[in-house]
């Protein structure tokens, strides 16, 4: 066996194309080992913005023996009456490159067939590797490829080197004219000659002696160690701490081969800007990471990251803090200019934007979130009716402002900062910013009711209107991001315990629309299935088992809480000896009464003590049950419902439900039916798997 190494050289790639490119060279090295038979150990995908690197421990040195049968026309179709081969049979031996004296005949649950089986000896995987180290470089996937200068193959960017060695020998191949061996480059300015790698347990010491610290995990410490002491060491920021922001610091990582950070400063007068403001200033457009205190206040400082070292860090820091003074002058302004006019004096420009070409602008948006908020309120709170009704025609007058319209990221955000500066009560300010959130999965929902309605009527209107133009998901698109606008709905209606009729908000929702879209039962119908979709594949990715949230959604699936609690209630349940009772005894009854609707008892049609009996306890079982079910306490139901076992057992021992008098069976299915129903306010126990 030998280790492996493969390195893709090129000009630098976007922060964002690195880790799914090192994902996926990993992934497919594996899947094709497999396919070829190759023995392997563990396998490593590193990379920095210039090169891709996958190394391979234990590598065999020859591709596994294999066999395999290939199963071929029937023994009628291949053989005559003298036992002759057919036509068929040579031509299937000929497409297999067999001879036809090769096939046997086998036995199958088909009958009897004609087999060809034939051993393939392993080749050498030295002599396997070029094709399969090439076709890992072609199938690479980026978000954006192109072809570069008279390349044939789209790439990310310009391949410059090709490193492929199975121990100390090269695996060779050419790729547009680079030709793969063992040279390798290191850092572009600090270590800019080709070198050749020496074996491929040195190759990541080589490299590190160039400046580069290939392996990414160990690169993103040196990141936080760099960026962490660069503020220890100015005077000005003592006390200070950078604030670690993860995702900045992966995109961070991806950028450079080896992290130089340097700690630089901006004038105070900055800090009157909020802090969302000034931390999407350095972030989005810079990299920069914010310094604050032990409070986690902002301090007027920054640190950025080079790819390279420098000789005067004086120089690289005052280029730094140039560069995000212009920013940050630029976003005082904005925030000056911007408070001269009110939110609500930019309400009558929001005709304007455009909400979606074909249901309207942001202006009509607006009316129809004011209306959705008022009925939202007087179902969760009717005292928040008047300051939601204020928060949701502001809400959305930030877009007009020349701060978001600089840092799109910041709506809602700057919304809150301007109602606050307007006068705007507290409540309204936090609503206007909550209203965004949950911003994307995972994330906080709002924490006060009145952002939370809010955050609901925005997500419902999109939803509804969306589906009402047929603009719905399919596949991997979902242009308006209608499965995360729905889980957003899911999330904030179950972290705020809200009891909602979803269908009701949907259908409110299509109606204010108009005759903008289609509404009715059939859109209804299309949006709670699309919402339910999400619901159970939420729940599912949680930890819930898969047939105990169908079973509870299977019955009904409108108010998110009472369906949590009755899936909940299902988990608990099944996990005592007596669900097996219970589950038994409605499937038996499922499968008998079939498609029978009706639940009208006559007891004057009963014959036999058993079913007089079961249906005295189901009246009082009945009864007991509804009360739980009132105050939603499912699994105390459940429990309820298990005294009717031994009558259940008794009815079905000594009583012939398909009776030949037409009426006294319906009347037995009837008395079935109304048992089974009581099981269905909580779930479809039937749809359960034992075990």
């Amino acid at each position: 066996m030998r280790d492996l190494l493969f390195e893709i050289g090129m000009e630098e790639i976007p922060a964002g194309f690195l880790e799914p490119a090192l994902s996926f060279l990993q992934k497919r090295f594996v899947d094709k080992a497999a396919e070829l038979h190759i023995g392997c150990g563990a396998t490593r995908a590193m990379g920095t913005p210039r090169r891709l690197t996958l190394m391979v421990e234990r590598l065999a040195e020859m591709q596994e023996d294999t066999s395999e049968e290939l199963l071929g026309p029937s023994k009628k179709a291949g053989l005559d009456d003298q036992g002759r081969f057919t036509r068929a049979a040579e031509g299937f031996a000929r497409s297999k490159g067999a001879a036809v004296e090769e096939l046997q005949v086998v036995d199958t649950p088909k009958g009897e067939y004609l087999m060809l089986r034939r051993r393939q000896a392993g080749v050498a995987t030295i002599t396997l590797l070029p094709e399969l180290l090439h076709g890992l470089l072609l199938d690479i996937p980026f978000a954006k490829s192109m072809r570069w200068g008279s390349n044939r193959h789209p790439f990310a960017r310009p391949i410059q080197w090709l490193v492929a060695m199975f121990g100390d020998e090269v695996v060779s191949f050419e790729h547009e004219g680079i030709v793969s061996g063992r040279t390798s480059g290191g850092h572009r300015f600090l270590a800019p000659q080709r070198f050749a790698v020496e074996s491929i347990a040195l190759y990541e010491e080589q490299l590190r002696q160039r400046f580069v610290v290939v392996d990414t995990a160990r690169r993103r410490q040196q990141v936080v160690s760099a960026i962490e002491q660069a503020v220890a060491g100015v005077e000005r920021l003592a006390g200070g701490r950078v604030a670690i922001d993860e995702g900045l610091v992966d995109t961070v990582n991806n950028l450079v081969e080896m992290p130089f950070a340097v700690c630089g400063t901006f004038d105070e007068k900055f800090l009157q800007l909020p802090d969302e403001v000034l931390i999407t200033s350095m972030r989005e457009h810079q990299k920069y990471f914010p310094v604050v205190d032990d409070k986690g206040r902002l301090l007027p400082g920054f640190v950025a990251v080079n790819n390279t070292r420098v000789n005067d860090l004086a120089v690289t820091r005052k280029g730094h803090q140039r560069v995000l003074r212009a920013r940050l002058e630029d976003a005082l302004f904005f925030f000056a200019s911007d408070r001269e006019k009110s939110l609500a004096a930019r309400v009558e420009g929001l005709g304007g934007i455009i909400f979606q070409a074909r249901l309207g602008t942001m202006a009509e948006k607006k009316d129809r979130l004011v209306k959705l908020v008022k009925a939202l309120a007087d179902k969760i709170d009717p005292a928040l009716a008047e300051d939601g009704c204020r928060a949701a025609l502001l809400c959305k007058a930030d877009l007009l402002t020349d701060m978001v319209g600089e840092f799109p990221t910041l709506q809602g955000i700057m919304g809150g900062a301007y109602a606050l500066h307007d006068g705007e009560k507290d409540s309204v300010a936090t609503a206007i910013v909550e209203h965004y959130m949950p911003r994307r999965a995972g994330a906080d929902i709002p924490a006060g009711d009145l952002g939370a309605i809010l955050a609901l009527a925005d997500r419902f209107d999109t939803l509804a209107g969306c589906f009402g133009i047929g603009q719905v998901p399919s596949g991997t698109v979902d242009p308006f991001g209608l499965r995360r606008i729905s889980l957003g709905i899911l999330n904030i209606i179950a972290g705020k315990g809200y009891t909602l009729s979803l269908q009701e908000m949907v259908h409110k929702a299509l109606a204010l629309y108009g005759d903008k879209v289609a509404g009715g039962a059939e859109t209804v119908a299309a949006v709670m299935a699309f919402i339910k979709g999400r619901f159970v594949n939420d729940c599912v990715s949680r930890g819930m088992a898969a047939d105990a949230v169908e079973a509870a959604t299977a019955v009904a699936f409108d108010d998110v809480n009472d369906c949590l609690s009755r899936i909940n209630a299902i988990l608990r349940f099944r996990r005592e000896a007596a669900f097996t009772v219970l589950a038994a005894s409605y499937k038996r009854v499922k499968n008998i009464v079939k498609d029978n609707r009706l639940v009208t008892v006559d007891s004057q049609l009963f014959a036999h003590a058993a079913e007089k009996a079961l249906y005295e306890l189901f009246l009082e079982v009945e009864k007991e049950m509804q009360a739980y079910l009132g105050r939603k306490e499912y699994e105390a139901a459940l429990q309820v419902m298990l005294r009717m076992k031994e009558p259940v057992d008794a009815f079905f021992d000594g009583v012939m439900v398909m009776d030949e008098d037409l009426a006294v069976r319906q009347n037995r299915l009837n008395l079935l039916t109304a048992l089974g129903n009581l099981i269905l306010e909580i779930g479809d126990i039937s749809l359960l798997q034992e075990g």
